[in-house]
């Protein structure tokens, strides 16, 4: 009886070995770090045509962690990418979240209002990774300028000096412009602000597009909020189109239908003018009415587009153009505009 215990036992203990073996490897949370930078710089805000010099706060987050499966002989480590959101906090208060991107980082970029702050960054976690805290920094500001927002000019491209974009005609140039609300502004907001961009000081034959081309300051949203520029410039055309090769520029007999009958309207009346004084008045009215007609579709924009054919495109000429781009938002009374000079330079 007691072999037969023995015996029993010991299959159990192999089945139940052949089991684990047998599982498929589940994912164990190891844990994350989260890495907060905090870096004090200061840009001039226009305002009404007017420079102040503003202190901004860029705030840069990277989560990293790892990630494990078990084995036969214990867990073994493998790293990962956090995915998820991290929040950054002034002590108690959360000023703003942000999605991580595929390599696991945040960038934001603040406006905060004179005094003391200690900032930190706390990762939300999800399935695969739990949630960390970074350590706290201190981040004092002092002389802070007083304004709604600031607007700034980043990432240019292609660029030869700071804040500037070189081009040859025919080029575009690519940025990204970013607008800061103040922390005491935002304090203020009852509803949503909208503030659209803009911008000015380029030739003619040059353009600029921002999208988006309106943004949105929430309520209780102290981080930046950004839209990509596009600054393009145009190359003369190759060659113009010549006018046998343009539309409507060939006779047809519609046109025949009309002009021949006229013709011989005139040649009656010429020959009955012999006769009757009144037709020899009749023949000259309309004799001067045909040259009339005839004088004025010589002088039609059209008839100088069909016949001639259309000028080439000039390129944007060469030179150096200060772009100011200008954000501007209204409370339904007072306008407030704000700008950053941005270079341009075309060969």
């Amino acid at each position: 009886m007691r072999g037969m215990n023995r015996r029993s036992l010991r299959l159990e203990l192999v089945a139940g070995l052949g089991f684990a073996l047998s599982m498929p490897a589940l994912a164990v949370s190891v844990g994350t770090t989260t890495t907060m930078t905090v870096q004090s710089s200061t840009a001039t805000s226009m305002q009404t045509g007017v420079a102040t010099s503003c202190s901004l706060t860029t705030v840069a987050v990277s989560v990293t962690g790892a990630s494990g499966v078990p084995t036969a002989s214990g867990v073994s480590s493998g790293s990962g990418v956090p995915s998820g959101t991290v929040t950054i906090n002034d002590g108690s208060t959360a000023l703003a979240t942000a999605t991580l991107d595929s390599s696991g980082q945040a960038n934001l970029v603040f406006a905060l209002a004179n005094g003391a702050h200690s900032l930190s960054a706390v990762y939300a976690g999800n399935s695969s990774f739990p949630t960390s805290t970074s350590a706290i920094t201190s981040a004092p500001i002092s002389g802070q300028c007083a304004s709604e927002f600031v607007v700034t000019a980043s990432s240019l491209s292609p660029t030869t000096a700071t804040n500037t974009i070189t081009l040859t005609a025919g080029q575009s140039g690519t940025g990204t412009i970013t607008i800061v609300p103040l922390q005491t502004w935002v304090s203020t907001l009852t509803g949503p602000a909208f503030v659209t961009i803009s911008c000015s000081g380029l030739s003619d034959l040059a353009a600029c597009s921002f999208t988006p081309e309106n943004v949105e300051i929430l309520v209780g949203q102290n981080a930046g909020v950004t839209s990509s520029m596009v600054l393009t410039t145009y190359a003369a055309s190759a060659h113009s189109v010549t006018p046998e090769k343009l539309p409507g520029n060939r006779s047809t007999p519609v046109a025949w239908a009309f002009l021949l009958p006229g013709v011989l309207g005139l040649g009656g009346l010429a020959f009955g003018a012999r006769r009757r004084r009144f037709l020899s008045r009749l023949s000259l009215v309309a004799l001067v009415g045909l040259v009339t007609v005839l004088g004025a579709t010589g002088c039609n924009p059209r008839y100088n587009y069909e016949h001639h054919g259309p000028l080439p495109n000039p390129a944007t000429p060469a030179g150096t153009y200060t772009v100011e781009v200008t954000a501007q938002t209204s409370n339904g009374i007072t306008a407030v505009n704000n700008s950053t000079p941005v270079t341009l330079i075309v060969k």
